[in-house]
């Protein structure tokens, strides 16, 4: 009962959150560079567009580390473990460069791929440790904001990066921003070593969300946005890769449809704070891409105009989605909550693992079209989950009950 009591003490270190938005933007950057083109990287070692298998099994490597992940925290901290994942991400790119064996190759992307999931779930928890609840909307919308900007800037670079240098150059220019992030990290997270005291197992980190139907629900709405974000990353590029689009046109396609998340997530998280909770916006965010991502598959033109337009309205729900969750979620947990956490983070890699176990049965029986009706049907079941939320009280809401 004591615990229930504390729980929710916390104090924002402006400080801190504007180191970690530095770093925060590096992170984004750095991930984008890679993470549109890799389904295309895997495509080419393999010699076919169903790469789903890949990613089932990067991802099945980061569910069961995420499940224990509050265990080398215990052990490292916070900062300690942020600082392990960095430097294996490093000594994978470093190697990349010089790999000449394509299995080995695909091996290696695959464990950055889960070496990255890992130190984004770190720095996740690391922010939690600088926030408070009355602000959890303003903090996350911002932070997302500054890691989008990152984001943005991913796919137009890359694709040029790509078609001028091929993946060696794109290694090359990851790494250099991964070691600046991890210079800036050294300095700025030095004291950052929290450690997390429970003696949680997975089985008890289990019912304690069970038992939290708030925290279930935001589960299962994580869960359809990270399955929409699993098959969008994957088998957009390769489709539209197939219609004849170029990569330098891809890139423009992809930051034009990345602005949402730089426009959107900083102005809806203050919304859900002080006006509306977020309840009702995250229903109307998971409309708005399961309607539009419906809509991908009936379009038949090769328009650049029309495919920018459709993939930015995607994003419009997704950008709005991702805030409001995470400023949901950050409501019911503090930054002691690292089990919590980690179990929540956990929804990207059982997304994958769902949609690309289901994306590679369908693409045996089907053209990839196909995979955009997957993709909105899957949007629309957490419309469910959303409507069942007990909605957080904005700071008018509270206004008006004083």
């Amino acid at each position: 009962m004591r615990r229930k009591k504390e729980k929710h003490v916390e104090h924002a270190d402006e400080k801190k959150l504007k180191l970690l938005g530095v770093i925060s933007f590096l992170f984004g950057f750095a991930q984008a560079l890679l993470m549109y083109v890799t389904s295309d990287y895997f495509s080419q070692k393999l010699g076919s567009h169903n790469v789903s298998s890949f990613y089932f099994i990067a991802y099945v490597v980061a569910l069961i580390g995420l499940l224990n992940m509050h265990k080398l925290v215990k052990i490292l901290g916070k900062s300690g473990a942020f600082f392990l994942f960095f430097l294996l991400q490093i000594y994978l790119l470093f190697a990349l460069i010089f790999v000449k064996q394509p299995i080995v190759g695909v091996a290696l992307m695959m464990l950055y791929i889960v070496a990255g999931y890992f130190a984004w779930t770190v720095l996740d928890v690391i922010i939690e440790e600088y926030s408070e609840d009355k602000k959890s909307g303003r903090i996350r919308g911002f932070h997302l904001m500054i890691l989008n900007a990152g984001v943005l800037l991913g796919p137009f670079l890359s694709t040029r990066i790509l078609a001028s240098f091929d993946y060696n150059g794109l290694f090359i220019a990851t790494l250099t921003l991964n070691c600046l992030m991890l210079v800036i990290s050294l300095v700025g997270l030095r004291g950052v070593n929290g450690r997390f005291n429970g003696k949680l197992t997975v089985q008890d980190i289990g019912m304690k969300v069970l038992t939290n139907k708030n925290v279930l629900n935001i589960y299962m709405i994580s869960l359809a946005l990270e399955a929409f974000y699993a098959l969008m990353i994957v088998y957009t590029p390769l489709y539209l890769l197939g219609r004849g689009f170029s990569w330098e046109q891809i890139g423009i396609a992809f930051t034009i449809m990345l602005i949402p998340f730089v426009v959107l997530g900083y102005p809806v998280g203050i919304l859900a704070d002080e006006k509306f909770g977020e309840k009702e916006m995250i229903i109307g965010g998971l409309l708005i891409m399961g309607c539009s991502s419906l809509g991908i598959f009936f379009i038949n033109s090769n328009s650049l105009f029309l495919w920018s337009a459709i993939l930015l309205l995607t994003r419009v729900g997704a950008a709005s989605v991702e805030t409001l969750r995470d400023s949901y979620f950050y409501k019911k947990i503090d930054g002691r909550d690292v089990d919590l956490i980690s179990f929540f983070r956990t929804t990207r890699a059982v997304a994958y693992l769902l949609a690309t176990g289901l994306s590679a049965m369908l693409l045996i029986v089907a053209p990839m079209k196909y995979i955009f009706l997957l993709i909105a049907g899957l949007v629309l079941l957490g419309i469910y989950p959303a409507f069942r939320l007990v909605d957080n009280k904005s700071e008018v809401e509270l206004k008006a009950e004083e």
